[in-house]
């Protein structure tokens, strides 16, 4: 039986793009060589990478005005360290709504001087925080647009005459936003993309180039510019399946597409949390996230038997983070609108048993 995955990460993709990546590694383009065999530096390979890079670009509506993306190594955790190096000269700003933005912060502070400006810390990251001021003195302005543990999301883009750097680890191609307004992005590929491994990075080239400090030449941004996105040798297989996966969304409408659909299983999910009176969101409903849903049990005696339903419906990775508790629903673009529609009748079972 084909599962109805929802894990955080790795997640699911979609089943095409599965196929003809697992059809690359035997023998890639009838080449008689594995995807996984052929050099870097190989024709075949560098098309690869140069037409992941654009349709990055292409989706996010940044062709042509000043961007360069690349595929790099260390997954966003390195990021954490990597913009703070490339761009924290004195000061910057930071919004801290969990795990993530937690652990870019400790980073950024080996490099210099950061502040939170914001901060959910108080109700365990339940929403996203709003109101807060930011100083026009900041190099840059750091926050992570959705939370995947905590299930909390930015509807809106922060208005600041600051850089703004972004960390779109978990809802990346998902969503319909001015991506212009963005210095740097970047993205784990391992929940919208493709498999772990290899992480987007998409950075206005003007905003390089301007601290003093000698970067080391792995973590330096203009250096993997310059080497066109291999400086060493890059995640072969990451960016293929990364690159069809893109190709796959640019197929369905491109993030306008996708939209339409996540709304749809968004709606579908949170209308059976707020319903049943056996479950209870987590995250503030102003502040939900389409991605990941995260809910507990009104009545914990129900545990043993809400999970073997799970189970026997094919139903795999709600188990909620640690720190949170309860069920998440990772809702990512490759999650069809099925798996989401069979979660909520296994709620409603629950309820009519209860």
């Amino acid at each position: 039986m084909k599962k109805h995955n929802f894990s955080a990460g790795p997640s699911i993709l979609p089943q095409e793009v599965l196929l003809k990546a697992s059809e690359a590694i035997v023998d890639y383009n009838n080449s008689g060589l594995s995807l996984i065999e052929i050099s870097h530096r190989s024709k075949d390979f560098v098309e690869i990478m140069e037409n992941a890079r654009a349709l990055a670009l292409e989706l996010l509506g940044l062709e042509g005005k000043g961007y360069t993306a690349l595929f790099l190594q260390g997954g966003a955790s390195t990021q954490f360290i990597m913009t703070a190096l490339n761009l924290l000269n004195k000061k910057a700003g930071y919004i801290n709504t969990g795990a993530w933005s937690g652990k870019a912060i400790k980073e950024a502070k080996k490099v210099g001087e950061i502040i939170e400006v914001g901060s959910s810390a108080d109700a365990n990251f339940n929403y996203i925080p709003k109101g807060f001021e930011i100083p026009s003195d900041l190099d840059y302005l750091h926050y992570t647009t959705n939370n995947t543990i905590f299930g909390t999301q930015f509807k809106d883009i922060p208005q600041t005459n600051v850089p703004l750097v972004c960390d779109m680890s978990s809802d990346i191609f998902s969503r319909v936003l001015d991506y212009s307004k963005f210095s740097l992005i970047y993205a784990g590929a391992q929940k919208n993309m493709g498999p772990a491994g290899t992480t987007l990075v998409v950075v206005k080239d003007d905003i390089l180039g301007k601290v003093s400090r000698d970067i080391p030449s792995i973590l330096d941004y203009q250096l993997h510019i310059k080497a066109g996105s291999m400086y060493n040798t890059p995640p072969v297989f990451p960016v293929y399946t990364s690159m069809l996966t893109l190709e796959w969304l640019k197929g369905l409408g491109g993030i306008a597409g996708i939209e339409a659909e996540n709304e749809k299983k968004s709606t579908v999910m949170y209308s059976e949390i707020d319903l049943n009176p056996l479950f209870k969101g987590f995250a503030a409903k102003e502040d939900r996230s389409p991605m990941n849903a995260t809910f507990n049990l009104t009545d914990e005696s129900l545990k043993d038997t809400f999970e073997t339903m799970l189970k026997e419906a094919g139903i795999s990775g709600v188990n909620g983070h640690r720190s949170v508790g309860g069920y998440r629903a990772s809702m990512y673009n490759a999650l069809p609108l099925d798996s989401v529609k069979a979660l909520v009748e296994v709620m409603s079972e629950l309820e009519a048993k209860a």
